[in-house]
């Protein structure tokens, strides 16, 4: 028989606790709802593929062996070296991190080359930069309006009287303006003035003198009797010679050349670019992409692309290549015609000069160790007076007596080709030798048999910039071949050394300048009787990135300075020949400027 149950039952706790639960679900999901509504609603993320782990990179990776190529693993771990590229060293996350062609620029790398590297020493280097130091904008320019403008520059007579006396000066003031029309405050612009009379065919150079602050002065000597103006344009302004400057110094090859590689009589010829190499990153193309010929004596590193067939010693031929601009467009603002080589306005009186009792002039004998003025002397009839010696005027039968029993080597550019060329043309009885070679590229020479008379001309070696394909045996280094000048008083050693080196750096110039130095004090050393005469480099008409008179005229400063501590050089100072001559400026002057130039240069060889 069933007995009932003695517990007593849980029914009313069991109700209370379902309550408690519903009343806890209730209260949580309310909180939910409200964080829901806090945060905006439901976010749906999209479903992301999950990400490859990155594969480490190993060069002795076993997915493919050297074995696996066919080739040694000496050979790939040479391959890799050769192709082995530089990458960021941070996860690249934005375009802004990555190289802007914009703001970005080449290194003029000052520290890559010392100057030791050049040949010389720390203090003559320091004196070299504070001779060639040219000053330069003081803010970042940003707009051409901010430049030098040619039409608001001015200049003016400083006290102008109604007439002067031959002898007195005059002073004339320049002030430069900005497109503006607002005063410039900084200096650096490149003017050139002169002094000059059309009838009289008479001129003279004027040295500007900038005083950094916008202003610029010129004294000029009144050295011929009559009446005279004075004429000023503005070369570049300072924000373009800071263009200029820039690029000189920088790596960027403003200038290539051609190499021609041919074998034997086989027909097999290839051409390839070539280029200077400069410094330890001074190659202008990068790796093993290059045949390197090192001159033994001078240092000097031509490289020329390696060619696809034939060896490097197949090299024959040399001439100049293409141009490389490296002005965006901005830049090239700064060199447009309606800026650059304009004449500026001034005071167009004429001045009226009055003869004068006292003499101007010198009769100082014409030798080595004078100094060069400024002004160097003058046009007059389109004769050019000198005011460092007493220079005279030769007829052809002076000029062959004067070259009686000489040899005389002129060496350089086709500047000093027309030297040759004026000989060759004026000299009575003189013959030109047929060495077989072309006549613009030389070598050349010329001889007259009854006066025992000899003239050499050679092109110097590269970089030459010539249009026309050369023997590259042809082209020597300045230095070797006066190395292989025994000298002598019957000897007249002529070079000069500039037009060509216009588009390579500064301190590439001053390396090979130390070269020819050394050369000429050995060869003065040995034979101390030896006629030594530079040549300086001529205005060229140049207004462009690629060639500008403001080139020519650093280069000339580093050469007459090097050289100033020489006895027995002569620096025959032709830029200001050119640069005041009515005639066009022209990289190759005139007749009647090569005709004053011979007067001067025959002038030191025969001074009585």
């Amino acid at each position: 028989m069933a007995m009932p149950s003695t517990e007593k039952t849980n029914a009313p706790v069991c109700r209370l606790r379902q309550c408690v639960l519903l009343q806890a679900c209730f209260l949580w999901t309310s909180f939910c709802l409200a964080l829901w509504v806090l945060n905006g609603g439901i976010h749906i993320k999209q479903f992301q593929a999950p990400r490859p782990k990155p594969v480490p990179r190993n060069n002795n990776s076993s997915a493919i062996s050297a074995s696996d190529m066919g080739i040694s693993d000496e050979e790939w771990e040479r391959l890799q070296k050769i192709i082995e590229w530089p990458v960021p060293d941070q996860e690249i996350t934005h375009l802004n991190q990555s190289t802007s062609p914009v703001h970005s620029s080449f290194s003029n790398n000052p520290s890559t080359i010392s100057a030791s590297d050049m040949g010389i020493s720390d203090e003559e280097w320091k004196r070299l930069q504070k001779d060639i130091e040219w000053p330069g904008p003081d803010q970042e320019i940003t707009h051409l309006d901010q430049s030098t403008s040619p039409v608001h520059s001015s200049f003016s007579i400083v006290g102008l009287k109604e007439s002067y006396k031959v002898g007195e000066k005059i002073s004339v003031a320049i002030t430069a303006r900005d497109h503006n029309k607002n005063l410039k405050r900084y200096g650096g612009d490149f003017f050139k003035a002169k002094l000059f009379n059309s009838e009289l065919k008479a001129s003279m150079y004027g040295e500007v003198v900038d005083h950094r602050n916008g202003t610029y002065s010129v004294d000029f000597l009144l050295p011929w009797e009559g009446q005279a103006q004075i004429f000023v344009r503005l070369e570049h302004s300072s924000e373009a010679v800071q263009i200029i400057k820039k690029y000189r110094d920088s790596s960027f090859p403003r200038t290539h050349f051609k190499g021609y590689f041919r074998s034997g009589k086989s027909r097999t010829r290839e051409v390839v670019e070539c280029n200077l190499k400069w410094g330890e990153d001074g190659s202008w193309k990068k790796g093993r992409c290059c045949c390197e010929y090192k001159d033994v004596r001078t240092g000097t590193v031509w490289q020329c692309q390696r060619p696809k067939k034939l060896s490097c010693d197949k090299l024959v031929y040399h001439s100049g290549g293409r141009m490389e601009n490296p002005l965006n467009r901005f830049q090239q603002l700064f060199f447009s015609n309606k800026v650059t080589s304009v004449a500026i306005r001034g005071d167009t009186n004429i001045t009226n000069i009055l003869p004068n009792t006292a003499a101007i002039g010198t009769v100082e004998k014409c030798r080595s160790g004078l100094t060069t003025p400024v002004p160097a002397g003058f046009y007059l009839k389109d004769v050019w007076k000198s005011f460092v010696c007493n220079t005279r005027q030769f007829s052809p039968a002076q000029m062959g007596n004067c070259l009686k029993n000489k040899i005389v080597y002129l060496m350089g550019d086709s500047t000093t080709r027309q030297w040759f060329e004026y000989f060759e043309k004026i000299v009575p009885g003189i013959k030109t030798m047929d060495l077989h070679t072309h006549p613009g590229g030389g070598p050349l020479m010329a001889v007259q048999l009854e006066n025992n008379t000899i003239i050499h001309w050679r092109v110097h070696g590269v970089p030459l910039r010539f249009s026309r394909v050369m023997p590259i045996i042809d082209l020597h280094y300045i230095s070797n071949d006066i190395d292989e000048i025994a000298g002598g008083p019957h000897a007249v050693v002529v070079f000069t050394y500039c037009a060509h080196l216009v588009f390579h750096p500064i301190t590439f110039y001053v390396f090979e300048v130390a070269k020819i130095r050394q050369s000429v004090l050995a060869l003065l050393s040995r034979a101390p009787y030896t006629t030594v005469i530079i040549k300086s480099g001529n205005t060229t008409g140049r207004k462009s990135i690629f060639q500008s008179d403001w080139h020519v005229l650093q280069l000339n400063t580093v050469m007459r300075e090097m050289f100033s501590d020489i006895d027995g050089v002569i620096f025959l100072d032709v830029w200001q020949m050119t640069s005041c001559h009515y005639l066009l400026e022209n990289i190759h002057p005139g007749p009647v400027i090569i005709a004053n130039e011979v007067d001067m240069l025959l002038s030191y060889v025969c001074p009585s």
